[in-house]
């Protein structure tokens, strides 16, 4: 199938519903594939909404609600009667299902779950926590049982994985429902009709705790290359199954998140031309008022070094220059720490490691920048006194910059504090109200002022 435009069709969309057509409205809306039915759905009024759901094939209402953002998809379903919203959800994954049925009030759950043929499957996953393995999971609808042969296991198969996608590693367990082994389709096709599964499964599974972080098991799943990643309880009963499109999810939804707060701004709940400004606002105004609050140290140590700028006016020339290149200095490494943390490359134990590799990197830095200010204060006009102090202080705020930022997201992942927190503005901040102190205590001794 080629590309479709989805504005045109939009275009044909309205058009039919404004004449009445509402076949020719569906059949537009059922040509298209699932992730253009929901942009398209998402331009359509509510009432349009509200009229047109109903009408497509079930299948295809069940598509829209998974793929449009999680605050429309609510608002949808807070719309639809709970019969009809109810033969949707048993049309979802049952993940997929849960997720929705956790966006919206719990008395409304309630309603709908008691109209729903599968709520058995949904209902497990509403317990456990939205951004943890519990909650992306979905349910293993098909399992294997180490006491099977090979031949039963495939009648098993050829019985109940029409119904299922996710067949490409089979999860072993046994009378108590314990993840034992894992044995792929290949595997099972080649081996001898009366072999028992226990015989050629794999019995070191890779695995997440139900309660473990959704970061976590999107680690797990990109590092060893898994389609499918099995969630457990304390006791090591399986739960259900994480699969390789959750993993796009949470990469994305990791990622947007830590851009927005490098940024300084709470991340927002939905696309960014639907929210409203309020929202918006909402989302930027805590962090502009903590950093304009913390920038005011920055004032307080130039009022501490006020007598040193009196007699020495031409430092403040340079003020711009030092505190910028602290925070750039500051932001590279914090940047590259924060990645490393993502991707399970660094951990808490190599905070010693860390801080003195890029202690090694920031002076030779520190020199290059150093020089540079060296000679730019002296093509200005100033003093040798004062290019040496310009020189050493950007070396000193290199150095103390590339500490503070391998540091701070360490230590904040230990804390369980997303790290993205500590870097970027907020880092700045304080990197630039520090670097004063250093550019001040360095010109006192050379200058002796």
């Amino acid at each position: 199938m080629d590309l479709v435009d989805v504005d045109a069709t939009l275009t044909q969309v309205r058009e039919a519903l404004a004449e009445g057509d509402w076949d020719r409205a569906v059949a537009l809306v059922e040509a298209l594939r699932p992730p253009d039915q929901a942009d398209l759905f998402g331009e359509l009024p509510p009432t349009e909404q509200d009229q047109l759901l109903p009408r497509l094939d079930l299948e295809d209402s069940a598509d829209i609600l998974e793929e449009l953002e999680e605050e429309e998809a609510a608002e949808i379903a807070a719309r639809l009667e709970a019969e009809e919203l109810a033969r949707i959800l048993d049309e979802m994954e049952p993940d997929e299902a849960a997720d929705l049925l956790g966006d919206i009030p719990p008395e409304r759950v309630a309603e709908v779950m008691a109209a729903m043929e599968e709520a058995e499957e949904v209902r497990p996953l509403l317990i456990h926590a939205d951004e943890s393995a519990g909650g992306l999971m979905t349910s293993a609808k098909v399992t294997l049982h180490k006491e099977m042969t090979a031949e039963e296991a495939i009648a098993y198969l050829r019985a109940v994985a029409p119904e299922s996608e996710d067949v490409y590693y089979l999860f072993v367990v046994d009378e108590d429902v314990r993840l034992v082994g894992v044995v792929s389709l290949r595997q099972l096709v080649i081996a001898p009709p009366h072999t028992r599964i226990e015989e050629i499964m794999d019995p070191n599974v890779i695995h997440v705790r139900a309660d473990a972080d959704q970061e976590e098991a999107a680690r797990l799943m990109a590092r060893y290359d898994l389609l499918a990643l099995p969630v457990v309880d304390d006791g090591g009963h399986l739960l259900g199954l994480i699969t390789h499109d959750d993993l796009v999810e949470v990469l994305e939804d990791e990622a947007t998140e830590d851009i927005y707060r490098l940024g300084a701004s709470e991340p927002l709940d939905e696309p960014y031309l639907d929210a409203s400004i309020l929202h918006i606002v909402r989302k930027r105004v805590g962090w502009l008022l903590l950093l304009f609050v913390t920038e005011t140290f920055t004032g307080s140590v130039l009022r501490l070094f006020e007598s040193e700028l009196a007699e020495a006016v031409a430092l403040a020339f340079f003020v711009p220059l030092l505190i910028g290149t602290g925070g750039n200095a500051g932001s590279q490494v914090s940047s590259m720490v924060i990645r490393a943390l993502a991707l399970g490359e660094v951990r808490f134990r190599d905070l010693v490691q860390v801080v003195w590799r890029e202690i090694r990197v920031s002076l030779l830095l520190g020199l290059a920048m150093g020089l540079v200010g060296f000679i730019r204060a002296l093509t200005w006009g100033s003093p040798v006194s004062l290019g040496m102090t310009v020189g050493i202080s950007l070396m000193a705020i290199v150095l103390w910059s590339a500490i503070i930022g391998a540091a701070l997201p360490i230590l904040a992942s230990r804390l369980r504090i997303d790290p993205a927190v500590v870097s970027g503005p907020a880092m700045s901040t304080l990197v630039d109200a520090t670097g004063l102190v250093i550019y001040f205590f360095i010109a006192r001794w050379i200058m002796h002022l």
